[in-house]
């Protein structure tokens, strides 16, 4: 069900003066609650959705400004949904500005996703300040790099958690997906998450 934050919270009325229409799609539902919150408080118009088909019937009426969509959704890949925001933007209208969320960041997702016109392209679990950062960066310019950047020990165990998830928690087939002994994986999966 699509909530539209900037009506439906009491922190809407505390918020300032609006940045503009933002379409936040994202299947995980405690973030993407607790996203639209913190952008509605920083002056979204915020209309959340939980999946492709869901967004797909407020673009026509919603033209967005912006808009935060994750890479892979119950429904769908995020980087479709960039074509169709593009193509009902109105003439006088700027491009709407994507940025694209994702736990599975790689090298050719990042880059199709610029191809399609994304802005930028971030990594779960991403800072609500670098989404805020890029969609108000202005045209052309770079966004600064994180100022507290995962270390390379915790990429890599996101990227193992993610995996592990996909294979249903079956460590054997998380170790044949990642090419790595079964012993090894188990000992990584028993420790904490490194910072």
């Amino acid at each position: 069900m699509a909530t539209n934050l900037a009506v439906d919270t009491p922190a809407a009325a505390d918020a300032p003066a609006a940045l503009g229409t933002l379409l936040l799609v994202d299947d995980d539902n405690a973030f993407r609650q607790r996203l639209a919150l913190t952008l509605t408080r920083r002056g979204f118009a915020v209309t959340a959705a939980a999946s492709l088909a869901e967004a797909r019937t407020l673009i026509p009426t919603l033209q967005a400004d912006y808009a935060v969509l994750d890479l892979r959704l119950g429904d769908g890949n995020g980087l479709d949904m960039v074509a169709e925001l593009r193509a009902v933007q109105a003439a006088d209208k700027p491009a709407t500005k994507v940025v694209i969320l994702t736990g599975y960041g790689n090298l050719a997702t990042a880059v199709a996703a610029v191809k399609e016109g994304a802005i930028d392209y971030l990594a779960k679990p991403a800072d609500p300040e670098d989404i805020i950062t890029a969609l108000l960066a202005a045209d052309g310019e770079r966004p600064e790099p994180p100022t507290e950047p995962m270390s390379a020990d915790r990429v890599r165990w996101e990227h193992i958690q993610r995996v592990y998830e996909l294979c249903d928690r079956n460590v054997s087939e998380t170790a044949r997906r990642l090419k790595m002994h079964r012993r090894t994986l188990q000992r990584i999966l028993a420790k904490r998450s490194p910072r």
